[in-house]
């Protein structure tokens, strides 16, 4: 047995950012918690100027590292997507398929489910066909669609092994008895991509969905007279995601949504990511070039078409923007496994070393996974 001490300025165990403090990794593992001041004289110590952390958990990722996982739903795609955005920081993520053929939706889950076994694989995240067409984005029409038995037959069989999944769908495309089948098999529903009104959304809220995708992005505003999904959203206890870039919302009212929620601590960054994370700075979304252009991502009519952002950055700006430390890393680490079922597995103790991250005082990453020497 091998035991080695990390010490840092600051060290955030999920929930809470200690001062002075230190892990102790045993074998490979976080074991233990404690002040620095309270290791024994002879303890073997590597010291850190910074934020001890456990790597960030990204619910919906697309790509990274020039792969798009709609464009090669295979394993050898997920790893290459894992390995980019493990090097950026987040140690754990969602690999997210798009609405498209189903055919490729179901090649997509098979090769979440043959790598399930990859670091930081902690399952699949279903972002439509079950969507509106009013608030589709850059989701391709042509594959739109209601909810039918072959989604709920896939998810039904990831479920059936124990893989974790996010299902975005839209109340105009799912109805409530379908969604508390979903619930049901275990799968995590999230509403989004959606033009309905508050009324409509409540009686999939009743049914068992828990979270909304991407707030204020690709669903219906928030009006004096008419709240939509966003004011729902923002009044419901349900987890909302939020797209910290400062393109797809204004940092004001990414501020404002976290502020105004009556239940605290129920935001989560997502990246959105495409594969110009880590990789090339164009790609092709259904045959058409996606570029990055003055850190926006954009088809040829210059619509936004995904996010150009990791889990650090997004930290990084929210903190920037006036949102307290503490609730910027909950919403990086703690708050999306708790949507996913996976707290308190997924705190600081009991982490694997390959999956700690050294974040400077002013949030840049400074090394992923931790030697013990």
């Amino acid at each position: 047995m091998t035991q080695h001490w990390h010490a840092a300025s600051q060290v955030f165990d999920g929930q809470v950012l200690h001062q002075d403090y230190a892990a102790c990794v045993t074998d490979g593992v976080v074991t233990d918690l404690k002040p620095s001041r309270a290791l024994d004289a002879d303890a073997a110590v590597t010291r850190y100027d910074g934020i001890l952390s456990r790597g960030f958990f990204d619910i919906q990722v697309n790509g990274g590292g020039g792969v798009l996982l709609n464009a090669d739903p295979t394993p050898g795609g997920i790893a290459k997507i894992l390995a980019a955005h493990r090097a950026l920081g987040s140690t754990a993520m969602l690999p997210t398929v798009i609405t498209d053929h189903p055919d490729l939706t179901q090649r997509a889950a098979e090769a979440c489910l043959e790598a399930r076994h990859l670091p930081g694989m902690m399952g699949i995240h279903i972002e439509g066909p079950h969507i509106a067409a009013a608030r589709r984005g850059t989701h391709a029409p042509e594959f739109l669609r209601p909810m039918d038995a072959q989604t709920l037959d896939l998810v039904e069989r990831l479920r059936a092994r124990s893989l974790p999944v996010l299902i975005t769908v839209a109340p105009e495309a799912c109805t409530p008895t379908q969604v508390a089948r979903l619930c049901a098999m275990g799968a995590v529903v999230s509403l989004g991509h959606s033009d309905a009104t508050a009324p409509q959304v409540e009686p999939l809220l009743a049914a068992g969905a828990t979270c909304f995708t991407h707030l204020f992005n690709a669903m219906s505003p928030m009006e004096g007279r008419a709240p939509g999904v966003v004011g729902a959203a923002i009044n419901s206890e349900a987890w909302c995601s939020i797209i910290a870039d400062g393109i797809h919302v204004d940092p004001d009212m990414v501020s404002l949504a976290i502020r105004s929620r009556p239940q605290p601590n129920r935001m989560i960054a997502v990246s959105d990511a495409m594969p110009t994370v880590g990789g090339p700075d164009r790609f092709k979304l259904y045959g058409r070039q996606i570029s990055l252009v003055d850190a926006r991502l954009v088809n040829s009519e210059g619509a936004l078409a995904g996010a150009h952002l990791t889990l650090c950055t997004a930290i990084e700006n929210l903190v920037r923007w006036g949102v307290p430390i503490e609730t910027a890393l909950r919403m990086g680490a703690r708050n999306p496994a708790e949507l996913m079922g996976l707290w308190p597995q997924m705190g600081l103790l009991s982490s694997a070393q390959d999956d700690l991250i050294v974040l400077s005082s002013d949030l840049q990453l400074q090394a992923v996974g931790l030697k013990s020497r």
